[in-house]
C-alpha cells in the first residue's frame, strides 16, 4: 500500500470516529430527563395536626411514631376510603405492628389483611381518598410514561418512569418461581433527590389519568430501572383480601410538568402515605 493511501484511510477513520462521538454526545444531551420540583416545607405546627384538615382518623386512634419507629418501611396508598391500603410486602418483613403515618410523628395501627406475591393489603380504622385502578391492559405499552409518588429515603418525593417491558426476576428463596414484573426506565425524580429510591417501595405507579397500573417493588440503581407488579397481580391481591369493589374512576391528569404538584396533593390528602413499623 502506498503511503498516501494509508494516510487517506487513517483520515477517513478519524472522521468516522468523530461522527460517532458527535452522535453519542447529541444523544446524551437529548436524553429524556423529567425532574420535579422539591416538595414544599411542612406548614408551621404541622407536627401537631393531621396532614389533611379533613382527615377521618380520630386522634384517639393515633400513636406516636417518631420515637418508636424501628424501620421507616416504605410507601402505601389507599384503594378504599374505608381504610384499605396496598404496599410492598417486603417492606413489612419481621414487622409485628405496621402503621400508616397520618401526621408528622403520628400514625394509626394497620393490620395485614392479605398477601399476594410481593403485594400486601393493609386495613386501618378510618381511611383516605382512594386511588382508582386502571383497567387491565391500560397504562402500559411502548413509551408509556408513569409517575410514582411516595417517600423515597423516608422523605416526600416522587419519580417518573417510562415503560420498557415485562421482565422475569428470580425470586428470593429456594424453590420459588421467577416473578414476572414490569420494568420501567427512570426518567425523572424530585429535584435534589440523589442516591437510592429506598422507601418508594409500595408506591402506586400512576398513568397519565391518575390511575394505578402497578405497585413499585424494586429498583436497579446502576441501570436506572424501576420494577413494579403487573396489573394482574395487583388485582389478584385485592381479590385475595376480599375487600369488595375498588374504584376505577380516573384521578387528576398527570403530566411531566405537574407530577410533583400532584404528588404533593396525594400525600397531603393521605391517598399516598408512609408506612412504618412500630416497636413492640
Amino acid at each position: 500500500m502506498r503511503p498516501h493511501t494509508r494516510f487517506q484511510g487513517l483520515a477517513h477513520g478519524l472522521v468516522y470516529v468523530g461522527l460517532v462521538a458527535a452522535i453519542l454526545a447529541v444523544a446524551l444531551w437529548r436524553r429524556e430527563r423529567t425532574d420535579a420540583p422539591a416538595p414544599p416545607p411542612p406548614l408551621p405546627g404541622a407536627d401537631k395536626l393531621p396532614i389533611s384538615p379533613s382527615s377521618p382518623f380520630s386522634p384517639t386512634r393515633m400513636s406516636a411514631v417518631t420515637a418508636n419507629v424501628e424501620t421507616a418501611s416504605g410507601t402505601a396508598f389507599s384503594i378504599s376510603d374505608a381504610g384499605v391500603w396496598l404496599t410492598a410486602r417486603h417492606t413489612l418483613e419481621g414487622c409485628r405492628q405496621p402503621a400508616i403515618v397520618v401526621a408528622e410523628g403520628r400514625g394509626v395501627a394497620a393490620r395485614v389483611r392479605a398477601v399476594r406475591g410481593d403485594i400486601a393489603v393493609l386495613t386501618t380504622q378510618g381511611g383516605a381518598p382512594a386511588l382508582g385502578l386502571a383497567r387491565l391492559g391500560q397504562g402500559t405499552g411502548d413509551g408509556q410514561l408513569t409517575f410514582l409518588p411516595g417517600f423515597p429515603q423516608g422523605r416526600p418525593g416522587e419519580a417518573a418512569s417510562r415503560w420498557l417491558g415485562v421482565q422475569s426476576v428470580r425470586a428470593r428463596g429456594r424453590g420459588q418461581r421467577p416473578q414476572v414484573l414490569l420494568a420501567w426506565a427512570e426518567v425523572g425524580r424530585t429535584d435534589g433527590l440523589t442516591g437510592t429510591l429506598a422507601g418508594l417501595s409500595g408506591a402506586p405507579v400512576l398513568d397519565g389519568a391518575g390511575q394505578v397500573v402497578g405497585v413499585a417493588l424494586a429498583w436497579a440503581p446502576r441501570r436506572g430501572r424501576i420494577f413494579s407488579s403487573t396489573p394482574e397481580d395487583l388485582r389478584a391481591a385485592v381479590a385475595a383480601a376480599g375487600v369488595g369493589p375498588v374504584p376505577t374512576a380516573p384521578g387528576e391528569t398527570i403530566t411531566p410538568d405537574n407530577y410533583g404538584r400532584v404528588a404533593d396533593s396525594l400525600r397531603r390528602d393521605l391517598s399516598v402515605a408512609q408506612v412504618v413499623c412500630l416497636a413492640a
